[in-house]
């Protein structure tokens, strides 16, 4: 039998929800693309509870201990005292989530001899050292595509809110004031800016095709061109670098794993080749920008607005800069954790299990790293640094 140890975030402050803001969720079976939403063999929670805190633990307690396994949930995942480290120890399985990572460094991995399986129940496995990952035989996997959606209407949300100067009126209100001027004086219309997205996966594509509407300019750059159909349809404008394209968009949007070649990338360097004035949205990883460099922009007027919700470290410490840089839409790591995708995500990482313990094969998609090896979609988005 094994011993699974999750990592979730805390439960809400006034306790686990007892009741909820709607009674059900659309049913939604495939993604964009055909790719079919998690298909376990059964689940023991109700698609739209608060399933990613302490208090859900995924919905996984009676399934895993029905099975005679050991499920040990827990928010305590900084330094060595840490519950996470101590039950590290002798752990088979680990769960984290972007949102909340348990990091799994090289030390870790090194130190967990038990381990053989870690799960992102999310997207994005980079809190995994991949190389160690690879050295100790671990295989990494993530519920891929479950969230993405979730994803892209946050980047929709966020560039609308910076562009309109929604959230400064929205004080505005609170404060019990009127304050036209104040609020419009920073307000522009998105119809007719230039958008571009470094990276056009799944996030990306989506994004794209959700900004269509809006009559922009639409542009990318990927190491994986789209199909010349998918660019005509949504009349996309290719460039082959990030550097190419930032200095004709107006907004830009970052999508794009977190590896060697995206780590740093939007730093003084790159942000002073902007449009003054620009916006640049990053729901993908903290690190592929500068964290200072970020503020130096907006304070200095390159940047005209930052929204985002990723943070390096996550949590962020109280004094983090972007907590008061100017003319922010930031948010705590929330984009793929909405009620709707917790429920595939929760469902995607009992999937996993299931295959795991039944000693069949994991989906390809949802591979990060097996055999030894980058493998599915870990081989598209990542690379070996070792």
């Amino acid at each position: 039998m094994a011993k699974v140890l999750c990592v979730l975030y805390d439960d809400p402050t006034d306790g686990y929800p007892t009741e909820y803001a709607r009674d059900d969720l659309p049913a939604v079976d495939r993604y964009p693309g055909g790719q079919t939403t998690p298909t376990p063999e059964a689940i023991d929670f109700t698609p739209g509870r608060l399933l990613g805190s302490v208090s859900g633990e995924l919905g996984l307690r009676g399934y895993l201990e029905k099975a005679g396994h050991t499920l040990v949930v827990t928010s305590d995942k900084e330094g060595a005292s840490s519950t996470f480290d101590r039950e590290l120890a002798d752990a088979d399985v680990v769960i984290s989530q972007p949102f909340w990572p348990a990091y799994l460094t090289a030390e870790r991995i090194a130190a967990a001899k038990n381990l053989k399986l870690a799960v992102t129940a999310g997207i994005g496995s980079d809190h995994v050292d991949l190389d160690a990952a690879i050295a100790h035989g671990v295989t990494v996997a993530e519920v891929t595509y479950c969230n993405s959606i979730s994803v892209a209407e946050h980047v929709v949300m966020m560039t609308l809110s910076l562009v309109r100067n929604y959230l400064p009126a929205h004080q505005v209100v609170l404060d019990g004031g009127w304050n036209i001027a104040d609020c419009v004086a920073r307000s522009y219309d998105l119809e007719g800016m230039h958008v571009g997205t470094v990276a056009a996966g799944r996030i990306g594509i989506a994004v794209l095709r959700r900004l269509a509407p809006f009559d922009v300019k639409l542009h990318y750059t990927d190491r994986h061109r789209l199909p010349r159909e998918v660019e005509e349809e949504l009349g996309l404008t290719f460039h082959a670098t990030t550097a190419e394209m930032v200095p004709h968009c107006d907004v830009v949007t970052i999508n794009a794993p977190l590896h060697p070649e995206t780590e740093g990338l939007f730093g003084d360097d790159l942000l002073a080749t902007m449009k003054r004035g620009a916006y640049l949205i990053n729901t993908a990883r903290a690190r592929i920008v500068d964290r200072d460099a970020v503020d130096r922009a907006l304070r200095g007027g390159r940047l005209a607005g930052y929204a985002g919700d990723v943070w390096y470290p996550q949590p962020a410490p109280a004094d983090h800069p972007w907590r008061t840089m100017p003319h922010h839409g930031m948010t705590p790591h929330i984009s793929g954790s909405s009620l709707s995708a917790q429920a595939r995500y929760a469902a995607g990482t009992r999937e996993i299990l299931e295959n795991w313990f039944g000693g069949r094969p994991i989906r390809e998609e949802y591979l990060i790293v097996d055999g030894g090896a980058l493998a599915g979609t870990g081989a598209h988005s990542y690379s070996v640094t070792k």
